[in-house]
């Protein structure tokens, strides 16, 4: 039986980027419109069956009701409450049932919960956030078929996904998480609403790549010259350095750079300001004491991820849409 993971982040998109900034916003009935889409694809691509994470609002149950597909959706038997820990635990019993690919909704935040446990299934993220590099924006339906092309096996995986790499987070010796696309150290020691869109905050950035096209933390590296294969340390404050950046949606934000260079993989970098907070993919999550330590490491082989086009592409040269 060809099966296929859904998590649907109900939250994702609703935090405070979207009140000081002119971040998108996705309702819960468009949500509910891209899984209905989403499980049309997975049909017409011959996939038997969904795994879907139960959500606090009934958005799963909701979409299912109205879409006109016949796939058999079958919703975890675990409790929601709302919160990452409801992602990873789901995430492993769909890795444990053997699905053949997970498609996801949500942000960075999302898919970073994921990342942590899919081991080598293939993702398909769709963006649903406020500030996404990770997910991509895309319909719905082309969504659906990508994946369940990759789960019924009928595509090349080497040449149609790629394993990205992440950026590990040790504190005290213990690897805590990771970050898919940035890591930054916060002056401010604490969480508070967790979302950084103040880059005066931010003391310095450990970015797992170049993303030219990113909103966030992330964009302030990718405008600096240089060009790398692995990653991109940034450290901001005083200097003759000031970059233009896309820090929130709509706002362009001039930030202050002392000094960049790069990352290469499996370096074990220290962090040196204490008391702070490290955020990860744009979000506060550990707070460091003045006598603990931490350290920020890029590794190259981190979630593998589906290229939508590389599969629909692959499909179509190989008359899988011809009968």
């Amino acid at each position: 039986m060809n099966t296929v993971g859904l998590i649907v982040n109900p939250n994702a998109g609703k935090d405070i980027r979207r009140i000081v900034s002119y971040g998108r916003f996705t309702t819960d009935e468009e949500k509910l419109n891209i899984v209905s889409r989403i499980l049309t694809g997975l049909t017409d691509a011959g996939v038997d069956n969904v795994l879907a994470m139960p959500d606090t609002i009934g958005l799963i149950k909701a979409a299912v009701n109205k879409s006109p597909s016949t796939i058999h959706v079958e919703i975890l038997d675990m409790p929601s409450f709302g919160i990452d820990q409801d992602t990873a635990l789901a995430t492993k019993m769909m890795v444990e049932s053997g699905v053949g690919c997970i498609v996801s909704l949500g942000g960075d935040g999302t898919n970073r919960c994921i990342a942590e446990h899919s081991s080598s299934t293939p993702i398909v993220p769709v963006s649903t956030g406020t500030n996404n590099v990770f997910p991509v924006l895309v319909e719905g339906t082309t969504a659906g078929l990508a994946a369940g092309l990759i789960a019924t096996k009928s595509v090349d995986l080497k040449t149609t996904t790629t394993q990205k790499p992440v950026i590990e987070i040790e504190i005290d010796g213990n690897i805590v998480g990771v970050a898919l696309i940035d890591a930054a150290i916060s002056k401010q020691a604490y969480i508070g609403a967790r979302a950084v869109w103040d880059a005066e905050s931010i003391d310095e950035i450990f970015v797992s790549g170049f993303y030219p096209s990113s909103i966030g933390l992330a964009s302030i590296a990718s405008r600096i010259p240089i060009r790398t294969k692995s990653g991109i340390y940034v450290k901001l404050g005083g200097g003759k350095h000031i970059v233009s950046a896309p820090i929130t949606p709509g706002v362009i934000s001039k930030v202050k750079v002392s000094s960049w260079s790069e990352i290469n993989f499996d370096e074990k970098l220290i962090v040196d300001l204490k008391p702070c907070s490290i955020a990860v993919d744009g979000e506060r999550t550990w707070v460091l004491k003045k006598d603990q330590s931490a350290s920020i490491t890029l590794k190259k082989l981190g979630p593998t991820v589906v290229s939508i086009n590389k599969t629909l592409e692959q499909a179509a040269l190989s008359e899988k849409f011809i009968t």
